[in-house]
């Protein structure tokens, strides 16, 4: 066998439907183009048409098959309403990545009640009801992917992370939780953990050069992430080549983690 046949073996995407939370910006943006690329149509699913229209038009240009849903995923009858739509363009995910978020991050003495249900209402029950919506589907067919992005302060506390990072805490336990009931069908699910990546969701700390070259150091290969360095791992969560990871939490970090 030669190795593009190979490669296509563990990792085309082809003849799969993805969808894609989050997919116009930072991250997601960079997962929708890598999943769209390696074969899957992809539906992206956000707040803003614009950014949505231009991810879409950016990939039907490559030649890929994709198209936008947009969402409000603060809500219940939101989400619902978004699977629903998305579901109708390409038919039931066969991958599902969760990566919208909000990072609202005040001080702890200064926690709201309305800042908390917020974050825990995007960054953790919309994932949780897209699952139940697509998960079942999925162990059916013999076949299901799930990808959550999550973050470092799932794991550790620093700069305020508050009710952020007990939303991505949380959405690391519901991996594992949803790992436990389909991957004896052929489900995976699994997290990718960032570290400090230059996107819309950090414009806080990006905007402070102090913070942003500490940061930087305190990784192994020396800078910063980006947005583009998800693609490889996402595909490869996303593929055949991943059907013995399951419940697992993946750093794509640099080193931040462990340094």
């Amino acid at each position: 066998m030669t190795s593009q046949p190979y490669l296509d073996e563990l990792f085309s995407l082809e003849g799969r439907v993805a969808l894609v939370t989050g997919g116009s910006s930072g991250i997601g943006r960079a997962i929708t183009g890598a999943l769209a690329r390696a074969g899957a149509s992809v539906v992206v699913v956000a707040r803003k048409e614009t950014e949505l229209a231009d991810t879409v038009d950016e990939l039907a240009a490559d030649g890929c098959r994709a198209a936008w849903v947009g969402a409000d995923l603060s809500t219940r009858d939101g989400v619902r309403a978004a699977a629903t739509k998305s579901a109708g363009v390409f038919g039931e995910p066969d991958i599902l990545v969760n990566s919208a978020g909000i990072n609202l991050r005040p001080p702890m003495d200064d926690l709201t009640d309305e800042v908390w249900d917020a974050t825990m209402a995007v960054n953790l029950e919309a994932p949780y009801l897209l699952g139940q919506r697509f998960g079942p589907g999925m162990a059916e067919r013999g076949f299901g992917r799930i990808i959550h992005v999550t973050s470092q302060q799932a794991h550790r506390a620093f700069v305020r992370s508050g009710a952020y990072g007990v939303s991505k805490g949380g959405l690391e336990s519901l991996a594992r939780s949803q790992a436990e009931a389909w991957s004896p069908y052929g489900v995976t699910c699994n997290t990718l953990v960032p570290g400090f990546v230059m996107t819309p969701l950090n414009q806080r700390l990006s905007a402070d050069p102090a913070k942003v070259a500490e940061l930087a150091a305190r990784t192994m290969v020396g800078r910063n992430g980006l947005a583009e360095d998800f693609a490889g791992a996402a595909v490869f969560l996303a593929s055949r080549a991943s059907a013995y990871v399951t419940g697992q939490s993946l750093f794509v970090d640099g080193g931040f983690s462990v340094h």
